[in-house]
């Protein structure tokens, strides 16, 4: 549970000073007094979470085989891998950022429902953070080697720059320089730049756990790299592909609809970073354990993962539903979209009851070669979890149906990926149990 504590206390602090910078954001963005621009903030939000999910996937793709080559006691693999991890995501980074930036319209159009001025302002926003999406990825690769070998410290400082970067530049651009909505969006691209020079300052001048780029090398440890990298990156698409069906049905409901999001989605992670924070620090926990072959140290490692993020999560909802209306208030949110956000604090919020237990599940899949549990499990809540959950909920209760709506289909597959998580432990564990010995002592023939 220390080890598990610490990880996810040092990890949180960076990844919820990221989303207070967000949040921040957003409360500037407010005051320019235009609700077109929270909703534009809203729908751009969406597509840069799913070019972070690529980021995502690659970045388990590098901790987990780092982590087990360091825990194997092979640290010249460990280092090989690295380098070939930060060339394969450097190139996937490249394409992924590259078609969103050409498709980034008819994505927003046709996906979302997105139109008028919150479109125009969320296609310009995404036209100067895109191409900011590279070194955001080598900078999250970076951070996920450094978890590998454990310094979760410098880990942190990665994120931790980025941020207080940002805080400093939004109100600047956005008023002292007068840029508006679109300060925020530079203020995005200097903080992304921060994240790969305190990365491979951490990963490569402290460390040296980075060997020297190696295009052969890259090509040798695709396989094993992608074996992980694929699922995970498919898996962590499922969530915004479920967010995004969310969303346009509540963009057929109205603007203030979108606003509320918009609010909900920079709260939520601030709220829950601590959750993020653990499942990205527990990985090399599971991988390091896991090379040494030291299945209860697994078991207990997702055991107190579990009761730390349950026990959170329940603390951070009290705190959600006391401030909801003080929340709407900060973010001038009025009328129906002061409605919507406060329902979500004081209900909506239960779904991350089996969220977190998701999220923890899937970290175990990743890092003990179930890399497709995570991958299925992650998009049946996206699909069978969200699609007809969201239809009827909006359906028969409008916006706060749908919320519950959610909430639902994120019990039904957080309780569903607990009970595979032991169910592979378990069956591990037995793969590792040595023969039995006959009685009296004598070893058995072979």
């Amino acid at each position: 549970m220390r080890h598990v504590a610490v990880m996810s206390a040092t990890g949180a602090i960076g990844l919820m000073a990221v989303f207070a910078v967000d949040l921040l954001s957003l409360f500037w963005v407010s005051q320019l007094g235009d609700q077109a621009f929270k909703a534009a903030i809203g729908y751009a939000g969406l597509a840069m979470f799913f070019a972070m999910s690529f980021n995502i996937g690659l970045t388990i793709a590098a901790s987990a085989t780092v982590s087990r080559a360091v825990g194997a006691g092979d640290r010249a693999r460990g280092r090989r891998l690295a380098a070939s991890a930060l060339i394969i995501a450097a190139a996937v980074s490249c394409l992924v950022s590259g078609a969103m930036f050409v498709y980034r319209d008819w994505a927003l159009l046709h996906v979302v429902h997105a139109a008028g001025a919150p479109m125009a302002v969320a296609s310009k926003f995404l036209a100067i953070t895109l191409p900011a999406n590279l070194p955001m990825t080598l900078g999250m690769v970076l951070s996920g080697v450094l978890r590998a070998v454990g310094d979760a410290r410098r880990a942190m400082y990665v994120t931790l720059a980025g941020a207080i970067l940002t805080a400093f530049l939004d109100p600047l651009l956005i008023f002292g320089l007068h840029l508006g909505v679109y300060g925020a969006a530079w203020a995005t691209v200097a903080s992304r730049l921060t994240f790969l020079v305190v990365g491979w300052r951490g990963a490569v001048g402290v460390h040296d756990m980075v060997a020297r780029p190696s295009l052969a090398a890259a090509r040798r440890d695709f396989g094993p790299i992608m074996a992980i990298g694929v699922p995970a990156i498919l898996a962590n698409l499922a969530t915004p592909v479920g967010t995004a069906y969310a969303i346009r049905v509540f963009s057929d409901v109205g603007e203030a609809a979108i606003a509320a999001s918009a609010i909900i989605d920079r709260v939520t992670p601030f709220a829950f970073g601590v959750v993020f924070a653990l499942t990205g620090s527990i990985g090399p926990i599971i991988g390091q354990n896991y090379g040494a072959r030291l299945m209860a140290r697994v078991q207990r490692t997702l055991t107190d993962s579990f009761i730390l993020s349950i026990g959170y999560v329940l603390l951070a909802w009290a705190a959600l539903a006391l401030a909801a209306p003080t929340i709407a208030a900060i973010f001038d949110a009025t009328g129906d979209s002061a409605d919507y956000v406060i329902f979500y604090c004081r209900y909506g919020v239960v779904a991350w009851l089996f969220l977190a237990c998701l999220f923890v599940a899937n970290t175990s899949f990743n890092n003990l070669g179930f890399p497709t549990f995570s991958m299925v499990f992650n998009w049946g809540r996206a699909t069978l979890g969200t699609i007809p959950f969201v239809t009827w909920g909006v359906r028969y209760g409008g916006v706060k149906g749908g919320l519950v709506g959610i909430a639902l289909g994120a019990a039904v597959f957080g309780l569903a990926a607990v009970a595979a998580a032991y169910w592979t432990i378990a069956r591990l564990a037995q793969r590792f149990e040595p023969p039995a010995q006959p009685a009296g002592g004598e070893r058995a023939a072979p």
